[in-house]
């Protein structure tokens, strides 16, 4: 009988490589695989597109450990038609997030970007740069998971007065008041720093539209770390030449890379990163943590402990 495969889309150093043989010493560790061997795949450690139709059709895939925190662009019908286990990288990147955010909110309220961008044509702006104290400025925080928790949790120590937004309005720590996505648009007049970090679901595909836009504060800064299509790009746009906000800072886009001839790289009121809010040193270890208690449990018991995704939901 051959032996059951453990696919990586990608390389991981040695010693972890080691580490999943000891617990899985009937297990082939792979990251290539010939077209004969698809069959025998049962772990998939992140997910090849590719390859999708034959790990799907081989009856032999048992579980997908995602790479990543969100997991909208998967085949998650396909998985849960085949009863097929998902866990997601959710709780790696909360760190490196958070201290991106604060980063941004920082350098719109010091003036940080319209003085870089001043820098470029020598232009002395003085006195006319854009400043604000942070200090008491309304925050909602869309999305109060571990990377909303961890946003709280930063900008509580700068005197922030925070707001979050969740499926229920359950209580979070860190957060003043939380309310239900349900009554967002009531929530949003009144704030000053919005921040969206939810995942990409059927009920946020396309949430920040033109009617949202609406419901902003003239004077707020919009943030998104969360998932690109969340955002109408064009009704965005719209709204910032309209001036229904005044700043957005976007590391994340429908279309990535985003076009050259987006008009969001010459608008003054934008701040562009390319999808770089979640790069996190010592990536491979916060990420074998994850998968290799889930490893263990799922040898043993056919369960996953960590990050387990529910496939209708979608998270």
């Amino acid at each position: 009988m051959k032996q059951p495969i453990i696919y990586s889309t990608r390389p991981f150093r040695d010693e972890f490589i080691k580490q999943i043989q000891t617990f899985a010493p009937n297990y082939q560790f792979k990251t290539e695989l010939t077209p004969a061997e698809l069959s025998q795949v049962e772990i998939s450690l992140g997910w090849n597109r590719e390859f999708q139709s034959e790990l799907l059709a081989s009856n032999n895939l048992k579980w997908v450990q995602s790479i990543s925190a969100g997991v909208d662009t998967l085949p998650l019908e396909e998985f849960s038609k085949h009863d097929i286990l998902l866990s997601n990288g959710s709780g790696i990147h909360s760190e490196s997030i958070a201290e991106h955010l604060m980063g941004v909110i920082f350098g719109y309220s010091r003036g940080l970007f319209q003085a870089q961008k001043a820098q470029v044509s020598q232009n002395w702006l003085g006195s006319s740069v854009h400043y604000q104290a942070i200090q008491n400025k309304k925050l909602l925080i869309i999305g109060t998971g571990r990377i909303g928790k961890m946003v709280a949790q930063r900008a509580e120590v700068f005197g922030m007065e925070i707001y979050g937004i969740n499926t229920t309005g359950r209580p979070v720590e860190h957060i003043k008041e939380t309310f239900p996505l349900a009554k967002l648009k009531e929530v949003l007049p009144t704030m000053d720093i919005v921040i969206n970090i939810l995942p990409l679901t059927e009920q946020t595909n396309g949430l920040f539209n033109q009617e949202l836009f609406t419901f902003f504060s003239p004077t707020a800064l919009f943030i998104n770390v969360g998932r690109g299509p969340s955002v109408k790009t064009n009704e965005l746009i719209d709204a910032l030449k309209q001036k229904k906000l005044a700043f957005a800072a976007l590391d994340v886009f429908e279309e990535e890379p985003l076009p050259e001839n987006s008009p969001l790289w010459s608008m003054e009121n934008v701040l562009i990163t390319p999808h770089i809010a979640g790069l996190t040193p010592h990536f491979q270890t916060k990420f074998m943590d994850i998968f290799l208690k889930n490893l263990e449990s799922y040898l043993s018991t056919q369960t996953l402990v960590v990050n387990q995704v529910q496939l209708l939901s979608g998270y």
